[in-house]
């Protein structure tokens, strides 16, 4: 087996960016800017929902998988919040079994120049960005001084052959963020550019929404088990 024997996906629980934004790309005023504005993206926290959301993800998982071999997280501070809290349903001798490191290879995407932008300000600054972003599409378009989800991918690339090579019949954790979710499907699942562009209606990944994948040795892949279950009550 030159693969992990499983691999777990979270996304990040709830962030306070989520909570001020509303899903929406850029704020929507102000108002709903000021609670996070000038925090950078690697120092965005949780919320107390956002909390709550991965205690109780962390005790289904600990329920469904047991103990993981290695927990991998991007460092951001979403991130480390989220599998503190889904390790706090582990015992501290099964927390003691379990290797946690932080990759910087599984980061968000860089959102560039209009991160703490309204929709208002982002139009009058780049006032040809929609045209843009229409012709070329969500995978390949880069925000202004940002990532494309094609950058992305190259850096998840190296993380998955790190795992490959270092991680081999091993069931692995990985907490990260919702861009870059996107990138590991595109590569595990050999999707091609149009399914790459955006997320299906209704495929969106929740917050602490948990993704599984299973080494099929026969197929010599890993293969989609399951996407995006919620497992915390709303």
């Amino acid at each position: 087996m030159d693969r992990p024997r499983r691999l777990v996906l979270v996304r990040h629980a709830e962030s306070a960016r989520n909570e001020a934004k509303k899903g929406s790309t850029y704020f929507a005023d102000d108002a709903a800017r000021r609670t996070v504005q000038g925090v950078p993206d690697h120092a965005n926290p949780l919320t107390p929902l956002g909390h709550r959301q991965a205690l109780e993800t962390g005790r289904v998982i600990r329920e469904r998988y047991g103990c993981f071999d290695y927990v991998y997280h991007s460092g951001y501070q979403r991130t480390v919040q989220t599998a503190d809290d889904i390790l706090a349903a582990y015992s501290e001798d099964e927390r003691r079994q379990m290797r946690v490191r932080s990759n910087l290879f599984i980061r968000e995407r860089d959102p560039g120049h209009a991160y703490d932008m309204t929709e208002a300000e982002a139009e009058a600054a780049f006032p040809w960005l929609h045209g843009y972003w229409q012709t070329f599409g969500g995978f390949f378009a880069r925000p202004p001084g940002g990532e494309s989800l094609a950058d992305v991918v190259e850096r998840v690339y190296l993380f998955l052959n790190m795992l490959f090579r270092d991680r081999a019949g091993q069931d692995v954790l990985v907490v990260m963020h919702g861009g870059t979710l996107r990138c590991f499907r595109y590569i595990l699942e050999r999707w091609d550019y149009e399914q790459a562009l955006r997320w299906p209606p209704g495929q969106s990944p929740a917050n602490c929404g948990v993704t599984e994948y299973e080494c099929d040795e026969v197929l010599g892949r890993l293969v989609l088990r399951y996407y995006n279950e919620v497992f915390w009550a709303a």
